[in-house]
């Protein structure tokens, strides 16, 4: 039954990022930001926050993820508040790449169907 307790741990913890969330942050350079998942270690000492952001650049990412790194020590102590745990987990975030690749393919899947519709159109016969 222990097993699923650093899965439990890791619903609470996005659960309350989410919070922090809607209250915003101090730092300018943590905007819109998703947080996605996260995974929690079976000894509940470290916690990896996966997070997205639609519509940003590689650099407006970089921003984020610096905006999120200064941002810690703030998470980790509203987590402590919020949560009852002798130990909040250390936050290491990493940006998710799902929903940029779901939106490239998108992109790709929208293209081969405007060349599909092309291919047809150019295919019937014309009447004179």
């Amino acid at each position: 039954m222990a097993h699923d307790r650093p899965q439990r741990v890791g619903q609470l913890i996005q659960e309350e990022l989410g919070r922090l969330t809607t209250r915003g942050f101090k730092d300018p350079r943590i905007g819109f930001v998703t947080f996605t998942g996260v995974k929690v270690s079976p000894d509940l000492r470290e916690a990896v926050v996966y997070w997205s952001t639609f519509g940003a650049d590689e650099g407006q990412r970089k921003e984020i993820a610096a905006g999120l790194k200064a941002a810690t020590g703030f998470i980790k102590r509203e987590l402590g508040k919020a949560l009852t745990l002798r130990h909040v987990p250390d936050l290491r975030f990493v940006y998710d790449e799902a929903i940029d690749r779901g939106a490239r393919i998108d992109a790709l899947l929208r293209e081969v169907q405007a060349e599909e519709k092309a291919r047809a159109a150019e295919a019937e016969p014309s009447e004179d």
